[in-house]
């Protein structure tokens, strides 16, 4: 039988006031907790130096705890396209932290990752919270940002590539 080979995946779910990270490795079929948590933007940031921060803050926990991949969870969509758009750029600092450090990117949407986690891609945040302490096996349940993040990471480690399409479960 060959041996199995350890992964360490990074999950960000990306904003423009909080960025949630979370790291996990996976081995075999094991998932094991690594470090969550949260890059927090206040409001005496103009939006260009929260991105800068944001990226600075990836880049320090890709430089600390080595995850050999990235999965980012995907922008929903807003009913203020303003807020979208804020999404989407600190989406996209978040995809160019991990590429800067070599990190292969994968994507997955909110429902996606609440579909390999809860099993029902309506849950709510509270429901993820939950599946993720009790998955990762967690003494208390991470914050919210922190929980989807690690959430990403754990869509990730359940998916399986066939032929190029990413299968998930």
């Amino acid at each position: 039988m060959p041996k199995q080979e350890s992964q360490r995946i990074l999950g960000i779910d990306p904003g423009s006031r909080a960025t949630g990270y979370g790291v996990i490795t996976k081995n075999g079929n094991r998932l094991y907790y690594v470090i969550c948590g949260v890059i927090r933007l206040g409001d005496k940031y103009s939006f260009s130096d929260r991105l800068k921060i944001i990226f600075d803050g990836l880049c320090e926990v890709i430089n600390t705890h080595k995850p050999t991949v990235a999965a980012v969870e995907d922008v929903f969509v807003a009913a203020n396209p303003r807020t979208a758009l804020k999404l989407g750029h600190a989406r996209g600092v978040a995809v160019l932290a991990a590429l800067h450090n070599g990190l292969k990117v994968h994507d997955y949407t909110p429902r996606m990752v609440k579909q390999a986690v809860v099993g029902y891609g309506n849950a709510d945040k509270k429901q993820v919270q939950q599946m993720v302490r009790v998955l990762l096996q967690l003494s208390a349940s991470p914050s919210a940002d922190a929980a989807d993040a690690l959430a990403v990471a754990m869509c990730h480690a359940n998916q399986t590539i066939i032929d190029g399409e990413v299968i998930i479960g």
